[in-house]
């Protein structure tokens, strides 16, 4: 019994000595009296702390156009239907289906016999009641007759005068005219067809020029005005672009969607669109030249204002940190944003790694992202990657080369899409719908 207490003892001082030493161990004092203090992570030392990764980009230059899209209609610059203001029967027609007319060309005869012998009855008439007053004027002057009748012969050569022009007008609506120069559609009626007074005969078309209507949200009224410029296309003719002249806005604003209207005007004398088309509208407000623009995600939002972290010298040679930076951001465009405030032309600016870069100053360390075609990109001058000549040219350098961003279909070239016809003349759309030709 004895022996088993003598071994419990001895474990225990065991346990006792160590606890000591661990406790000795984790707080025993350095040669100065002090705490001994953590060491430091392998390989850092007692340097700075190590660089921040950061992608990056250049600020550049490029042409940028302010637009925005909408969906049109396409209609006629004049367009009518052809009717009848009297009821009759057709007795010849003298265009076919699909032919150019002029205007004052006649369209439809009807049956005119009965009207044509009412013209010759009031010439009859007019030239009777013409040789009496006639006759009375010269009787008057001898006394043989009272200027009483003088006046009631003046006054039944009136008349007779009235009956003619009022037949003339009735023969002439037997007859029905083309208002303008356009292009016929497909006729309604034969020779042989009673009509009744309005009934539809044919449509007339002028499409040298079409119009095209379109709606813009109200944000954009107090942008676009006469004389702007459209770029469309059509999906009947994909790959065509066109260019529409602005030639109205609708002073009215719509309630129910809360738009504008636009009315343009396209040069169509190739006959290439037609009316009722649906067109795919690009409405362009102006343009810009030499704009710098960033990308998107370099752009910081906070407590109402923008931000980017531009990437400027330090104090060391070859050493980069970051500097924020409040900007004044324009148009946008996809994955780009325009700089009017802030920055300038060939300034590198934090694309990714923001977190990072909590405060002024802080070391960075430009991280090369790998291209399509194998090599790296662009990295901030001075670090690995950069192009050639640009390590010794500090961040803000007007380096980048100015790239210029005009879209494709911007501008519709004359032998994009068009058919071999020789225009000439100048611009209906630039003319007045009722001027003479």
């Amino acid at each position: 019994m004895a022996y088993k207490k003598k071994y419990a003892v001895m474990a225990l001082l065991g346990v006792c000595a160590a606890s000591g030493a661990a406790w000795w161990l984790q707080n025993k004092s350095g040669p100065s009296g002090d705490t001994a203090k953590p060491a430091v992570a392998a390989g850092t030392g007692s340097g700075p702390a190590k660089a921040a990764a950061v992608e990056v980009a250049k600020v550049t230059a490029m042409t940028l156009v302010d637009e925005t899209q909408a969906v049109g209609s396409l209609r006629s610059r004049q367009g009518v239907v052809l009717r009848p203001e009297v009821g009759g029967r057709v007795k010849h027609i003298f265009f076919s289906d699909g032919q150019r007319v002029r205007k004052g060309q006649v369209m439809v005869q009807f049956e005119d016999q009965l009207q044509q012998a009412q013209v010759a009855q009031a010439k009859a008439e007019l030239s009777i009641a013409e040789a009496n007053h006639k006759r009375n004027q010269e009787l008057v002057t001898q006394n043989f007759i009272s200027k009483r009748s003088l006046d009631e012969s003046g006054a039944a050569l009136e008349v007779s005068r009235a009956k003619l022009a009022l037949a003339d007008a009735t023969l002439q609506r037997l007859k029905v005219l083309a208002p303008f120069d356009g292009i016929t559609g497909l006729k309604q009626v034969n020779v042989g067809d009673y009509m009744k007074d309005g009934a539809d005969i044919v449509n007339v078309e002028d499409i040298d020029a079409v119009l095209l209507d379109f709606r813009l949200p109200e944000r954009f009224q107090a942008k676009v005005r006469a004389g702007q410029k459209a770029q469309l296309t059509v999906d009947a003719l994909h790959g065509r672009p066109f260019t529409a002249i602005v030639q109205a806005v609708d002073p009215l604003i719509e309630a129910n969607g809360r738009s504008v209207g636009v009315r343009g005007c396209i040069d169509n004398r190739q006959q290439q669109l037609r009316p009722g088309m649906f067109a795919r509208v690009n409405a362009v407000f102006g343009s810009r030249e030499n704009a710098l623009v960033i990308p998107e995600e370099a752009t910081i939002p906070q407590g109402g204002r923008t931000f980017v972290v531009k990437v400027v010298p330090g104090d060391k040679p070859d050493s980069w940190v970051s500097a924020r930076v409040a900007v004044k951001l324009g148009l946008r465009q996809p994955g780009k944003v325009e700089v009017l405030e802030g920055l300038a032309l060939g300034d590198t600016v934090v694309t990714a790694g923001h977190q990072r870069l909590q405060k002024d100053g802080t070391a960075v360390r430009v991280v090369e992202m790998p291209q399509a075609g194998g090599g790296r990109a662009p990295g901030a001058p001075g670090q690995p990657g950069a192009p050639a000549g640009a390590a010794s040219a500090a961040p803000g350098a007007s380096t980048a080369p100015v790239a210029s961003a005009a879209k494709p279909g911007m501008s519709a070239p004359a032998k994009n899409g068009t058919k071999n016809m020789t225009v000439t003349g100048p611009n209906p759309c630039l003319r007045g719908a009722d001027a003479a030709r």
